[in-house]
C-alpha cells in the first residue's frame, strides 16, 4: 500500500484553502490574478469591499531623508469611499469607518518578503476571520476576510499577528484603526468630524539616517530586550514626531490607542486637568468618568472628551506621560553590573507626548452627556465557573515566559483551555514575579561581545518584575475585581487610579504581584483563538496560548 506523507493541520489548512480559492477566485476580483485563501466567503454583494496590502514604502518622518517603513495601503473596491480614511505621511494604515450591522470583505494581500496575517483587535469574529497565527499567508499570496461587524460602537484596530514576527511587523509601521459607529452612539450627540480624532501613540529609535532602529547591541543586550521589551527613543503621534493637535474652543472627542510594542503610557495634562473618559476597548461607557489620569497600556484603547471652551486663543497645552515605578525587570549581575539601559526615554519617564495648540475661538458648545450607553452587567454568580475560576499564572521559566508553565504552541490546547460556547466564564491572570538564579559562563556563547561585562563563572540574580497587558481573542471582557501583593504595591499604586474599568475591554494590564478577575461570554462559533501578552516581544517569545471555544 502506498504511504501518503503526513502533513500538520497548518499545511492541511493552506492547500485546502488554495484550493478553496481557485473555485472561488472568479466572485473576488475579475480579471485579477489569485493565489491564496478563502476559508468563508458570502455570495451576498459586501456593503464594503477593500483590498489591504502589506507592503515595504518610505515616508517623512523626521527633517532629511524619508524612512523606510512597512505599511498597510487600502483600496475600497465596493462601498463608501470615506469608509477609508488615510492619515497624510503616516505609515499607518487607513482609518476603517464602518456600522455596525455592515457586511464587510477585506482581501488581504502579503507583499512583503516573509509570511504575515492581520488580526482585527477587539472585533468578535469567527476563527478563520479572527486570523489565528497558523493561517499567516506566504509573500504574494492572499487571504479573503468576510465577516459582518457585530461589535458595538467603538474604536478598534488592527496589526499583524504571524508568530515570531509580530513584534518586528508592528514595530516597521504595519498597524491602523477600525472604528465602528451605531445608533446609541449617534444618540449620544458626541464631536463629530473634525472633532473626533483618532491619536495612535508608539514609540521609535532613529539611526542618524533616519531609519528605524529595532534590537541592536551585542548578544547580551539584544537577549535582555527580547526578554524584556522593546522601548523608543521618541514618542510618535499618528506616526509623526513631536506632533501638535490645532483645537478650537470647543469639545473634541479624542480616540486614543496605545500602538506600542512594550510601552505603557500614564497619560495626564500638565496643568492637571481631570481627563474625562467616555470610552473603552469596547466603546462608550455607560456615564462619563474623570480621573486624575490614564493609564493606557500596550493593545488599549481609551475615548475622552475634551473640551478646550474658555482656554485662551494662543495658548497651548501639553499632554505628558507622567512618571511612574514597579515595570522593571531588575537585578544585579555578577560583579553588581546592572542589566544594560537600551533607550534614552526609559520606562516611567516623564516626557510630552502631545502639544495641543488653542488657534481659533467657536460658537459651537455641547454639552457633556449625562447617560452615554447601556452595558449588560455580568456579576460572578452568573458565571459557570464561579465556584472554580480558570486562573492562569504568568511567570518566566528556564529563561521563557509562560501561562500555567507552557508556551505557545501552535494548535496545542490543554483540557483547561477548552470552553463551552455561548457560556458565562470567570478568568483570574496573576502576574507572579520570581526571582531567578542562572549561570554566567565566562565565553560561553563563543567569542560574542557580552557587553563587556566580564562575567567570570557565577551566578546572575534577576527579578522578573513586569508588567503584562493581557488580552484575549474573541471576546469584550467585564473586569471584576483586582488585588496586588503588598510587597509591589507602591509601584501599583503610582498607575492604579488611571485604570479605567467599568466599560468593555480585550485588553487588561497586570502590574507585577497584581490579581485580575475577568467576566466573559463566549460567542457561538465555535473554534481555536489566542489569548496573550500584548507586550508584543513577549507574544513572540511564547506569552500565548490557544483555547478552544466548542
Amino acid at each position: 500500500m502506498a504511504k501518503f506523507p503526513s502533513v500538520s493541520r497548518r499545511e492541511f489548512l493552506k492547500i485546502t484553502c488554495v484550493g478553496t480559492a481557485s473555485l472561488a477566485a472568479s466572485n473576488l476580483l475579475p480579471g485579477l490574478p489569485f493565489v491564496g485563501r478563502v476559508l468563508v466567503q458570502s455570495d451576498q454583494v459586501p456593503d464594503l469591499e477593500v483590498r489591504l496590502r502589506a507592503v515595504e514604502s518610505e515616508v517623512p518622518i523626521l527633517s532629511g531623508n524619508p524612512t523606510r517603513v512597512w505599511t498597510y495601503q487600502g483600496e475600497v473596491i465596493q462601498g463608501d469611499a470615506a469608509s477609508l480614511q488615510v492619515i497624510p505621511d503616516s505609515y499607518l494604515g487607513p482609518i476603517f469607518r464602518v456600522r455596525q450591522g455592515q457586511h464587510v470583505r477585506i482581501h488581504f494581500v502579503n507583499e512583503l518578503a516573509e509570511e504575515s496575517i492581520v488580526h482585527w483587535h477587539g472585533l468578535i469574529l469567527p476563527e478563520a476571520m479572527d486570523a489565528h497565527p497558523h493561517y499567516a499567508i506566504a509573500p504574494g499570496e492572499t487571504y479573503v476576510y468576510d465577516f459582518h461587524v457585530i461589535n458595538r460602537a467603538g474604536t478598534y484596530w488592527y496589526h499583524p499577528h504571524p508568530h515570531g514576527a509580530t513584534a518586528n511587523q508592528v514595530y516597521n509601521g504595519l498597524a491602523g484603526l477600525f472604528i465602528v459607529t451605531d445608533d446609541e452612539e449617534t444618540a449620544a450627540g458626541l464631536p463629530s468630524g473634525d472633532y473626533d480624532i483618532p491619536l495612535v501613540f508608539q514609540d521609535r529609535s532613529f539611526d542618524a539616517e533616519n531609519q528605524l532602529v529595532y534590537i541592536t547591541g551585542g548578544m547580551m543586550t539584544q537577549m535582555m530586550t527580547e526578554m524584556m521589551g522593546f522601548l523608543g527613543d521618541n514618542i510618535l503621534v499618528n506616526g509623526k514626531t513631536e506632533f501638535e493637535l490645532d483645537v478650537e474652543t470647543q469639545a473634541y472627542r479624542l480616540r486614543l490607542l496605545n500602538g506600542s510594542n512594550f510601552r505603557i503610557l500614564k497619560l495626564g495634562w500638565e496643568d492637571s486637568t481631570p481627563l474625562t473618559v467616555i470610552g473603552t476597548d469596547g466603546g462608550l461607557l455607560e456615564a462619563p468618568t474623570e480621573h486624575p489620569y490614564i493609564t493606557l497600556s500596550p493593545g488599549e484603547r481609551v475615548e475622552l472628551w475634551a473640551d478646550f471652551n474658555g482656554r485662551t486663543v494662543g495658548s497651548q497645552l501639553l499632554l505628558k506621560s507622567l512618571p511612574f515605578t514597579g515595570v522593571e525587570m531588575g537585578g544585579t549581575m555578577m560583579g553588581g553590573m546592572e542589566m544594560p539601559e537600551t533607550t534614552t526615554l526609559p520606562h516611567g519617564e516623564e516626557t510630552t507626548v502631545l502639544k495641543v495648540n488653542v488657534v481659533q475661538e467657536s460658537t459651537e458648545a455641547l454639552t457633556l452627556p449625562e447617560r452615554l450607553s447601556t452595558i449588560e452587567r455580568y456579576t460572578l454568580s452568573d458565571a459557570a465557573n464561579a465556584d472554580a475560576p480558570r486562573t492562569f499564572e504568568i511567570a518566566m521559566l528556564n529563561e521563557v515566559w509562560s501561562l500555567n508553565g507552557r508556551s505557545f504552541e501552535m494548535d496545542a490546547v490543554a483540557d483547561d483551555e477548552i470552553v463551552q460556547a455561548s457560556t458565562l466564564e470567570v478568568w483570574e491572570f496573576i502576574n507572579v514575579v520570581n526571582e531567578r538564579e542562572t549561570t554566567a559562563m565566562e565565553g560561553e556563547h563563543g567569542g560574542h561581545d557580552m557587553e563587556n561585562m566580564n562575567m567570570a563563572n557565577g551566578e546572575v540574580k534577576t527579578q522578573d518584575q513586569m508588567a503584562h497587558p493581557m488580552h484575549i481573542h474573541g471576546v469584550q471582557f467585564q473586569i471584576l475585581e483586582r488585588t496586588v501583593d503588598d510587597a509591589f504595591r507602591e509601584g501599583w499604586e503610582t498607575v492604579s487610579a488611571g485604570y479605567v474599568d467599568n466599560g468593555w475591554k480585550d485588553t487588561v494590564l497586570l502590574m507585577p504581584g497584581e490579581r485580575v478577575k475577568l467576566l466573559m461570554r463566549f460567542g457561538s462559533d465555535p473554534g481555536l483563538y489566542v489569548f496573550h501578552c500584548h507586550n508584543l516581544e513577549h507574544e513572540d517569545l511564547g506569552l500565548m496560548r490557544n483555547y478552544r471555544v466548542q
